[in-house]
């Protein structure tokens, strides 16, 4: 395999606003730059949005994230709590899934993820009231705050009893994935009914604990979004559009009857692709699949597998299928941090066990904005929090407001970036600059973390991680993998 492995230029190398359009040019990358953030109420930023009965006043938003850092049985830990308040005094106004919650124990991505249980309920109460009274005792009110909770069943890529070993629960035999990772049991049509039940009591959960709406994950090669792919599974949950949505839907009716008056949202993979694989020089390519055969797994992908389909007939339909249920707003991502992580989570620095860039991460970075605002021209009644803009670090605002300005986005989420910024959107907002110092550089150690079994946070930049013990465990882990590596080599 001949390597095609190259050194992109950092964002932090750019003095200015011009140097890096003219790179974007250059490279024949596309993203609409503001020239500036106008300061208080007059950007587009500060614009005041109306969602399930609330009038946010501003359009920032905070992702949902895993914090490797909860309790054994999947209570919030105090590493949770700190990261939870960080975003309530984020200066976001909606903090959209807040964290990735799993209804079920065999389907917790590891052993520390947040649970959404009877035996959680409790702590997610408090935890709850807490957000709310800092955002309060920081901006004089709380009233506007807007919580949702992420549910999930993490499906092909959980790891319930034991951080390194997986076991699977999948939604049809993947002929690539299932290579990959390994075949996982397959998930029975009589499962699938118990796990629509456990997440109608999850978000029961939710609505008693005090969050204003629960997020259906259906993205990420998490088990949902698996569904939506599962051309070849038989039966009412697969083939057919109708059934592989069967699942989502089944869900939505339970949660409307169980629980009036708390929102719904979803978290959506607008596109897939094929899987990735580190090459011999290091660098993510496709898996193989024969080139005159469409690839059929890749919801709203191309059939060639490593392109948007370019109307996105099926992500639009599942999102008017939604919105007949009463869903009017969701979180918008695309791909899979496990099988094509430089589409989904663009970095200048790889993480442990994954590949170097295949392409230009502010190429995906731009690819990613396209595909919401592909959705928004497809769906004008649809309000979307965007994602994917934390490559751009020091540039983010610009794209922000540009984004928002245009109405290619409702709300511009940030996910990476509040670990270590997480003032970001208060600063500004109040017109301040940006603190460079704490701007997110993608160097990955909030997943090399979890990847090896260490609580997530951001330790290159976050002194409070660093001067915890975690720090030097994971400078070894990551020097123990980079020896392995030139050994191999």
């Amino acid at each position: 395999m001949q390597s095609i492995m190259k050194t992109y230029r950092k964002v932090a190398s750019f003095q200015s606003l011009s140097d890096f359009r003219a790179y974007l040019r250059a490279e024949d990358i596309s993203i609409e730059l503001a020239d500036a953030v106008p300061p208080g109420g007059d950007s587009a930023l500060a614009r005041p949005i109306e969602v399930l009965g609330k009038r946010l006043s501003n359009r920032w938003a905070i992702l949902p994230m895993e914090g490797w850092d909860c309790e054994d049985d999947g209570r919030p830990s105090e590493l949770t709590e700190r990261r939870w308040l960080r975003f309530a005094t984020s200066g976001a106004k909606l903090l959209y899934g807040t964290e990735a919650a799993a209804v079920t124990h065999e389907g917790r991505s590891n052993p520390q993820q947040l649970m959404c249980a009877d035996h959680t309920a409790d702590a997610l109460r408090t935890i709850c009231e807490k957000m709310r009274r800092a955002h309060r005792n920081r901006f004089g009110e709380s009233e506007e705050l807007c919580i949702g909770l992420q549910l999930t069943h993490s499906g092909r890529f959980a790891h319930p009893n034991d951080r390194f070993v997986l076991e699977s629960r999948t939604a049809y035999a993947h002929p690539l994935l299932d290579r990959k990772f390994g075949a996982g049991r397959i998930v029975s049509d009589r499962e699938v009914r118990e796990l629509v039940g456990q997440f109608v009591h999850a978000a029961e959960i939710a609505q008693r604990a005090g969050f204003d709406f629960v997020d259906i994950k259906q993205a990420h090669g998490y088990l949902l979004h698996e569904f939506l792919s599962a051309v070849d599974r038989p039966g009412p949950y697969g083939g057919s559009f109708e059934n592989r949505t069967r699942f989502y839907r089944e869900i939505v009716e339970g949660i409307r009857k169980a629980c009036p008056g708390l929102g719904i949202s979803s978290r959506v993979s607008l596109f897939d692709i094929l899987p990735f694989q580190k090459g011999s020089d290091g660098v993510g390519y496709p898996m193989d699949w024969p080139k005159e055969t469409p690839y059929p797994y890749a919801f709203g992908g191309s059939g060639d597998g490593l392109t948007m389909d370019p109307d996105l007939t099926e992500t639009t339909a599942l999102l008017e299928m939604m919105r007949s249920y009463g869903v009017t707003f969701i979180c918008a991502t695309i791909g899979s941090p496990y099988y094509n992580v430089h589409m989904q989570r663009p970095a200048y620095f790889p993480v442990a066990d994954g590949y170097q860039m295949p392409e230009n991460p502010l190429y995906n970075v731009s690819r990613h904005l396209a595909a919401v605002r592909r959705i928004k021209q497809r769906c004008p009644w649809l309000k979307v929090v965007g994602s994917g803009y934390t490559c751009l670090q020091e540039f983010l605002p610009n794209a922000a407001e540009a984004a928002v300005a245009a109405g290619h986005t409702d709300w511009v989420g940030i996910g990476r970036m509040v670990l270590s910024y997480p003032d970001m959107p208060a600063d500004l907002l109040a017109g301040k600059a940006l603190d460079r110092c704490r701007i997110c550089r993608t160097f990955g150690d909030c997943t090399n973390a979890p990847r090896h079994g260490i609580v997530s946070g951001c330790y290159p930049l976050d002194n409070f991680y660093k001067e915890r013990p975690e720090f030097a465990q994971l400078q070894a882990c990551k020097k123990a993998a980079q020896g392995a590596g030139a050994a191999h080599g």
